[in-house]
């Protein structure tokens, strides 16, 4: 839920009306204060999921923003953990946050790199991939270009993994709730330049899959049972696993 101390209508306004990279430097300082921020239960069950894929010596956390999976990295990972992220605000926060919140010898070495995950400058030197969140910002024509980056920075046999909630039913709040988002996203980037890309329409599991696999990812998919699940009896998230051959 807002808080108090997160950001005012006027500001959101004006992130909204920036683009995607100037926007989310405007939120950065109280972006952890919204509900965009990917809640503790998630991070926590993504972390129990993936901890028997293990071991791991060096993870990514793509599109890191302030560093939640940051976090989950340093508590996978021996070696080294790094966040990437195109916003500059961004990474400043992630940084002063896990600079303050552990001593530099406790876990793995942590790097922060400004890039653009569409044109990641990694060699294939992960052995764990993970985001949170992101994928919003990315249109359908441009996840097979994200998937390669991934599948470019990871050693082979290294995972890249990602949770992906059920869609909500039919008619339901929810539903309504995001086609009307997604509608008037798309009205306003119709209208209004710069772009700010943000839709939660755009990611549906099946054709993400699909990407994947094309990519050269094998695929498999984990209840993410920590999560609950929904009246029929599936999932109400799934881990998606996708390691590199």
């Amino acid at each position: 839920m807002p808080t108090p101390q997160g950001p005012t209508l006027r500001e959101l306004a004006v992130q909204a009306l920036s683009s995607t990279m100037r926007g989310y430097d405007l939120l950065a300082p109280k972006f952890d204060l919204t509900p965009y921020r990917t809640p503790d239960r998630v991070l926590d069950a993504v972390a129990d999921a993936v901890r028997p894929l293990g071991p791991f010596d060096r993870g990514l956390d793509v599109c890191c923003g302030t560093g939640a999976g940051v976090g989950v990295l340093r508590e996978l990972c021996r070696e080294r953990v790094t966040g990437v992220d195109f916003s500059a605000g961004m990474l400043g926060v992630a940084r002063s946050a896990h600079t303050v919140a552990s001593a530099p010898a406790e876990g793995p070495a942590v790097d922060w790199v400004r890039a653009d995950a569409r044109a990641l400058p990694f060699a294939p030197a992960f052995d764990l991939a993970l985001s949170f969140g992101a994928f919003g910002h990315f249109l359908p024509e441009e996840r097979p270009t994200l998937f390669d980056q991934v599948y470019a920075s990871l050693r082979p046999g290294g995972v890249f993994v990602f949770p992906v909630g059920a869609p909500p039913a039919v008619g339901s709040r929810a539903y309504w709730s995001f086609l009307g988002f997604d509608m008037a996203m798309r009205v306003r980037n119709a209208l209004w330049h710069p772009r700010f890309i943000m839709y939660y329409r755009t990611f549906p599991l099946a054709g993400v899959v699909d990407d994947l696999v094309r990519t050269g990812f094998e695929v498999r998919l984990l209840p993410l049972e920590a999560l609950g699940r929904r009246p029929d009896g599936s999932p109400r998230a799934r881990l998606v696993v996708a390691a590199r051959g």
